[in-house]
């Protein structure tokens, strides 16, 4: 049992270091570029880009319901050792992805073209330029339908050095986007939404190419195994009506937003998603790493090692969060000042009010892989699922009697709060053997208490100095490096610890 955590937390500090490789080079050139394409664009027209673009995301719930299916199935089976049926369910999801890219294309060119014709708030000027961003983003919607099994297959293999290998590729071409952005002499929304759809097809392909080469099961063969596709069907049924909540909970804000204040609060909104974006891409990168040996050690019926992995995915994502968010929040307006130069109205107080959300997020991905490994998935879709969508009617009522933009993020967050509540009750009722108090204790608050350390630090510093460069620097070096010695001290076991010892040379060892 010891070689088998020692191995699993091997391959699990592998992958995580490939994917922040991936995560650092995204991160750098994203905060570049968000501040080179919003002057370029204009407030107005970044709004456009990213309200437009939502309509089509609003129609790919059934995709996000498949690609919950696809890798669950595809790591199940793979934790199995089943080759022939890995084989088959491969074929079958991408069946199935055809399927549903199909269905997304005639949707998005009638009901979605009535949509966005009549009901966005777009200048009369800037119309045509919202068309082409529209039909670029359906057909690029189409291709990531079709990309989901090959995706699904490189996190269960656990390849995820390959993702840091084409990021580099990926981040070289959105600099040359910029580049040319800044010397093109034409219409900078239409040839940004251009330029942005060759690199994704481009990208795409990549995967696809290593997919096919690599893995025997991702060279496509028409299988109609009704068995495989009832099962997948299934739970993606049951996973359909939390994934609809969820996606038109997002685009349904923003869109609502837009009715109600108008593009400039969409830029505000893009804004704050990919600062957001930013910190969860740190927890994202732990829980890619964890998700497949979840599903495996679950697939094996180990139950003891999948509850002690989601334990301790919890602990390490919350204090890399923490870590980040804490200054962040404390230094919103003076890094968005910094970084954008040009700061939407309402940005700043998105951005906090989203990262406090997003701490409640990173736990309810951890407590989702649990129930998704064992496909039942019918409770959390329906009850997590309802309560996600009743914020949107609430934001509603809330923008439409003139209360503050501030508020329909706060509803949000309080949402997603009880979500956590009622997630790790459901997975307790669905997996008896799971431990809440063992989850909330060992997991959750240590990884709290360590956060709010960090924060007294943080708050005595804040107070203690002016507002600029040394303050941020200061305020980021206390978080980082006091969350990095109070998770050693108070997270990581002897064993863990005597291993970090170990590879840092230091001669001392935990008794």
């Amino acid at each position: 049992m010891d070689q088998q955590h020692a191995e699993n937390t091997k391959r699990i500090a592998k992958n995580t270091l490939m994917l922040y490789v991936r995560m650092l080079f995204s991160m750098l050139v994203s905060l570049y570029t968000s501040r080179v394409v919003l002057q370029a664009l204009g407030v107005e027209d970044y709004g456009i880009y990213n309200v437009v673009g939502g309509v089509v995301g609003m129609l790919g719930f059934l995709n996000a319901s498949m690609s919950g299916a696809t890798s669950r199935f595809l790591t199940f089976e793979l934790g199995r050792c089943d080759v022939v049926r890995l084989k088959e369910t491969f074929s079958s999801a991408l069946v199935i992805h055809m399927c549903i890219a199909l269905v997304v294309f005639v949707v998005a060119e009638t009901f979605g073209i009535w949509f966005l014709s009549n009901k966005l708030v777009i200048p009369d000027d800037r119309m045509f330029a919202a068309h082409i961003v529209y039909q670029l983003s359906i057909f690029s919607t189409m291709l990531g339908i079709t990309q989901v099994p090959y995706n699904a297959s490189i996190i269960a293999h656990e390849d995820m050095n390959v993702y840091a290998y084409v990021e580099i590729l990926n981040v070289c071409l959105r600099l040359l986007i910029v580049y040319l952005l800044q010397i093109g002499n034409y219409d900078e929304l239409i040839l940004y939404a251009i330029l942005v759809f060759g690199v994704s097809v481009l990208i795409r392909c990549i995967y696809r190419w290593y997919c096919i080469r690599n893995y025997e099961e991702s060279r496509f063969r028409f299988i109609w195994k009704w068995g495989i596709l009832k099962s997948m069907l299934n739970f993606s049924g049951w996973d359909l009506y939390g994934n609809v909540s969820v996606i038109f909970r997002q685009q349904g804000v923003n869109i609502l937003m837009n009715m109600f204040i108008g593009p400039v609060v969409n830029a505000a909104s893009a804004i704050a998603t990919s600062v957001g974006g930013v910190i969860m891409s740190f927890v994202g990168n732990v829980i890619t790493a964890f998700r497949p040996q979840i599903i495996k050690s679950y697939s094996v019926q180990n139950y003891q090692e999948m509850f002690r992995l989601m334990n301790f995915a919890v602990k390490i994502s919350i204090v890399l969060f923490l870590m980040l968010a804490i200054p962040l929040v404390y230094e919103m307006d003076f890094v968005l000042s910094v970084w954008l130069g040009i700061v939407p109205e309402y940005a700043a107080d998105f951005c906090r009010i989203l990262i406090i959300t997003y701490c409640f997020t990173t736990v309810t991905s951890i407590l989702n892989i649990g129930i998704h490994a064992t496909g039942k998935v019918f409770l959390i879709s329906l009850i997590s699922g309802t309560l996600i969508l009743l914020a949107v009617p609430v934001i509603y009522v809330l923008l439409r009697n003139g209360f503050h933009p501030d508020y329909a993020y706060i509803c949000n967050g309080a949402v997603s709060a009880v979500v956590v509540v009622v997630n790790t009750y459901i997975l307790k009722y669905i997996v008896p053997e799971f431990s809440i108090k063992s989850f909330c204790l060992d997991g959750c608050l240590k990884s709290i208490v360590i956060g709010g350390m960090v924060l007294f630090s943080v708050h005595f510093c804040i107070k203690s100095m002016e507002s600029g460069w040394i303050r941020l620097i200061c305020v980021t070096s206390v978080s980082v490096i006091e969350s990095v010695v109070l998770a050693f001290l108070f997270l990581l076991d002897r064993k863990g610890k005597n291993v970090v010892l170990r590879k840092l040379h230091i001669p001392y060892s935990f008794k």
